[in-house]
């Protein structure tokens, strides 16, 4: 770098802006990796139907076929997609089952089922669009997102290693419709994803700010947070606004999309903190780095713990999870993971646990 009378010569200037723009890319990719990947998810469960009326649903368990992270292949999931911009939504779960609902930015909402307002009998749920001030009924557990768009997802279970009760189940009890419909409900589409190619992750390429541009573009502002919203601005990613990048930016992009790529998969896999692992010189993790607000105190975000759930195992969030840890060290026995898994196994939460030695990292 190269300054006369401490001002920067031009081929300094250059260098520096290209600095710039290149690390606050690098820094939108790795805060924007929650939203796209919602994004990039809604896209896949679009091409089985459509969005509010459409289960994707595994009725035969998920297999290699389906790229997701962190799915088991001992349970029956179901995927839906909610969008609140028509107004209220209701959503009557079955019975029996266990799930949450994710925003747009990915952030916890709330959850349903066994560890929801409906404590596994089933019930109804009302979903309001963000900042709505109408009338709200009775008999509903009302759900407040701060986004329009939703994933739903939940896991029925196997009886004497059956999917089919489940799945029937399923069928027989899940609805989902306009609060205004309620006296004539739509049909829900019951899309069977076992052994049907289908990807639900982000992608790591410069596809990737197109599908953040998406959810700027649908979004209200007031989802996020001034400073978020800011890196994204300074790429051309403004709500209300064209995103069309040149050729210059374009290329910045395309290197951050693919160093970011690479960060989230190093700081996933090599963690640099101590206090990500259950012991020392071992690869067990945490699910909960930072807690599930990602905090490294309270009102401070811990962005390594971030990156690390979002891409290892974005549904860890839960936090039903939370609960068990916070339970787990309260039950006797020499160690906290075999205690946990004890306590899950001879508690009615419909968890599908493997035994200690087949844990890994999304096994909790």
């Amino acid at each position: 770098m190269n300054l006369i009378d401490g001002f920067p010569k031009p081929d300094t200037i250059e260098k520096i802006y290209d600095n710039l723009d290149r690390s606050r890319a690098l820094q939108a990719y790795l805060l924007a990796i929650p939203m796209v990947n919602q994004a990039g998810r809604r896209e896949s469960l679009r091409k089985f139907g459509p969005v509010n009326t459409t289960n994707v649903i595994w009725e035969n368990l998920v297999d290699p076929r389906t790229v997701e992270l962190t799915a088991n292949d001992n349970t029956v999931y179901s995927f839906i997609w909610l969008d609140t911009r028509k107004g209220p939504l209701v959503l009557e779960v079955p019975p029996k089952v266990l799930g949450a609902v994710n925003d747009f930015w990915y952030r916890w909402v709330a959850d349903i089922g066994i560890t929801g307002a409906d404590k596994g009998a089933g019930g109804k749920y009302l979903f309001l669009p963000p900042g709505y001030q109408g009338t709200i009924p009775q008999g509903y557990g009302v759900v407040r997102p701060r986004t329009y768009g939703n994933w739903l997802f939940f896991r029925s279970f196997l009886v004497d290693g059956s999917t089919k009760p489940g799945v029937e189940s399923v069928k027989a009890n899940l609805k989902i419709y306009q609060l205004s419909n309620a006296a004539n409900p739509p049909a829900i589409k019951f899309a069977n994803a076992s052994g049907v190619p289908a990807n639900f992750v982000a992608p790591g390429d410069y596809s990737f700010w197109a599908l953040l541009n998406q959810v700027i573009q649908e979004e209200p502002s007031s989802g996020s947070d001034p400073t978020t919203l800011g890196l994204f601005a300074s790429i051309g990613i403004v709500k209300g606004k064209p995103f069309n990048p040149n050729e210059r930016w374009k290329k910045i992009l395309a290197d951050a999309a693919n160093i970011g790529a690479v960060t989230a998969r190093t700081i996933a896999l090599k963690i640099r903190e101590s206090e990500a692992f259950f012991y020392p010189n071992i690869s067990w993790r945490l699910p909960f780095f930072g807690g599930y607000k990602f905090e490294a105190s309270p009102g401070v975000a811990n962005l390594d713990g971030s990156i690390f759930i979002i891409t290892s195992q974005p549904v860890s969030r839960r936090p039903w999870k939370k609960r068990l840890l916070a339970r787990a060290p309260s039950i006797p026995g020499p160690h906290w993971i075999q205690r946990a898994t004890a306590w899950m196994a001879a508690k009615p939460t419909g968890c599908a646990c493997r035994p200690t030695s087949q844990w890994q990292i999304s096994g909790l």
